[in-house]
């Protein structure tokens, strides 16, 4: 019983040692710790890039569509059954390796859009001296909303 007590008299000692350094160490924190708010899909609806981006890739459709149209008429065209299976083949290699690549490439330039939008919220929240950038979505109330200094950037 004497351990016991003993072992929740330290227990409690450490505990609020714990507490007390935590709140003294944090207790510096909000006089000088500046926090932005950035409304990320906003940022990306307004960014040129992610419109060049989408109007890149209906075209893309738009081609592998074609492409699909000019083939079904092409088999549709051959009357041998053994020929049909060439061009279908030939078509669905052709359909697949364009399609793969148009998806690579969007892959791509949406990496570098988003780097490139990270790269303005970095440089803008260095610019204005904030410590820590977080999605508007994220934070229920608190901190300054920087999206629209941003979003003439973006464009």
């Amino acid at each position: 019983m004497k351990n016991n007590l003993k072992f929740l008299s330290i227990a409690l000692a450490a505990f609020a040692l714990g507490l007390g350094t935590s709140n003294y160490v944090m207790s510096d924190t909000p006089a000088s710790f500046k926090v932005a708010v950035v409304n990320v899909p906003k940022i990306v609806e307004s960014s040129a890039q992610v419109k060049a981006l989408k109007e890149e890739n209906s075209k893309n459709v738009m081609e592998l569509a074609k492409l699909g149209e000019t083939a079904q008429k092409a088999i549709e065209k051959e009357k041998d059954a053994k020929k049909q299976k060439v061009l279908r083949d030939k078509y669905q290699k052709e359909f697949q390796t364009k399609r793969e690549a148009m998806t690579k490439s969007y892959e791509k330039k949406l990496i570098e859009i988003d780097k490139s939008i990270s790269n303005v919220i970095n440089a803008q929240a260095k610019a204005n001296g904030y410590d820590l950038v977080l999605a508007k979505g994220a934070v229920l109330s608190g901190g300054v909303d920087i999206t629209d200094q941003i979003a003439k950037q973006v464009k």
